[in-house]
């Protein structure tokens, strides 16, 4: 069972199909892209009883939770608790994400590599950390944010107004209660995910996302517009060394606190002129990495899955297709700010014949018509034997969709090149 309806969860359903067990997959609450692949029950991922009764009664033999909110909220504990076999952190374990003051905690205790920073609860603080760091600083809401609790700002007079916007107009709620200014870095950034079952830990290819709403890393942040796969400039001797120095020793830390880390480990890296440092943790398949990654890997996702939840992880990492991958997402009018939902949707069958068309915020409406029903719509994903060629595929798909007010980037993995890719591990 995946639980959730985005693009990362169809991406999951589709990746576990794949397998050679030929698995019956059931989803929820889905979307209905997803429905066209797997049975959907309209459960709600913060139903947690029903959920839990959902997987009992279907037999569920493995739950994999798509999205955070559900995992910070303790979801894969009630699967747990239930006897149900699920691949997924704990609450105490899934804090990484739920809260940046505790996974900055965790690694300063580790020893990993990160920005110079400090966690404030009013503007006062903040504005004293933002001149003792110096701008730019990035200024974070503590908690979770849909991925748009962060500001980058380059003078003090925007770092008040991000400060402001958290810790008095509350505009993300409680996850802005706390506020973690940070030194601003430059230089490019990757998605490192691993598999942990608590103790082992295998890299997953790397995977490069771009957060800004428009062309040229310009506009507002945004869940993300678009990712690719392979990222040349991160080979897999350095994916290795990150793997050391970063994923290895939060597992560590996490089992030192009593909290055994068991799913995906996600890291936000940025390769500074100083080394890697490590913007943020996620504890769940990124999006939209997870629609550039996953079309890539070979081998059997349900039994390493499996495997992970079981904490038996194998000890050679899944075996990554040569192929590379460019996912670009598709977003409505007014994203991210202001989505404007119920646009008719054209093109979709005509674009699964290039690409892989991935549903995330889709809806049928009373007449049947599929519409717009989120902020990122669709992610329409192109593999190539390069990256060049995989963008070109991926872009001629989505240019057959159409909506009105239709939003995508025409530049994801377009300073990439054509890179001469090599499968990375395993069997």
């Amino acid at each position: 069972m995946v639980v959730g309806g985005g693009g990362r969860e169809h991406a999951l359903v589709r990746a576990l199909r794949r397998s050679p067990s030929e698995p019956h997959v059931i989803a929820a609450p889905g979307n209905p892209g997803i429905a066209a692949d797997a049975e959907t029950h309209p459960v709600g991922v913060d139903d947690h009883q029903a959920l839990v009764a959902l997987a009992r009664e279907r037999a569920v033999d493995l739950a994999v939770v798509g999205p955070e909110a559900p995992l910070v909220a303790g979801l894969a504990d009630a699967f747990r608790a239930a006897g149900v076999r699920c691949f997924g952190p704990s609450r105490s374990a899934a804090r990484l994400e739920g809260s940046k003051a505790f996974a900055k905690d965790v690694m300063a205790a580790a020893g990993i590599p990160t920005a110079r920073h400090r966690t404030v609860r009013n503007v006062a603080e903040g504005l004293r950390a933002v001149r003792a760091l110096g701008p730019p600083v990035a200024v974070k809401a503590d908690g979770l944010a849909a991925g748009k609790g962060v500001v980058v700002a380059t003078t003090v007079a925007e770092a008040r107004e991000a400060l402001e916007a958290c810790l008095v107009a509350r505009a993300h709620g409680e996850a802005g209660a706390a506020v973690v200014v940070e030194e601003g870095l430059a230089g490019p950034e990757v998605s490192l995910l691993a598999l942990s079952d608590g103790a082992e830990v295998l890299g997953l290819p790397a995977a490069r996302d771009y957060k800004r709403a428009r062309d040229g890393d310009m506009g507002p942040n945004t869940g993300g517009m678009g990712a690719v796969s392979p990222v040349p400039d991160v080979p897999d001797e350095l994916a290795e060394r990150l793997l050391d120095e970063v994923h290895r020793p939060v597992v560590v830390e996490m089992a030192r606190r009593g909290a055994p880390f068991t799913g995906v480990l996600y890291a936000g890296l940025m390769l500074t002129a100083d080394g890697p440092r490590v913007l943020e943790f996620n504890v769940r398949f990124g999006d939209p990495e997870a629609q550039a990654v996953l079309p890539r890997l070979g081998g059997d996702l349900v039994d390493l899955l499996a495997a992970g939840a079981d904490g038996c992880l194998p000890e050679r990492p899944p075996r990554a297709l040569p192929e590379a991958c460019v996912a670009v997402v598709m977003a409505c009018a007014g994203y991210p700010v202001r989505p404007r939902l119920g646009d008719v949707i054209q093109g979709v069958e005509e674009a699964a014949r290039l690409g892989e068309v991935l549903h995330a915020g889709t809806a049928l409406d009373d007449a049947g018509r599929l519409v717009t029903a989120g902020g990122r719509v669709l992610a329409v994903a192109g593999l190539g034997p390069g990256v060049l060629e995989a963008r070109q595929r991926a872009y001629a798909a989505a240019d057959l969709i159409h909506f009105r007010g239709r939003r995508m980037r025409r530049d994801i993995a377009a300073r990439l090149g054509r890179p001469v890719l090599a499968a990375r591990g395993g069997a």
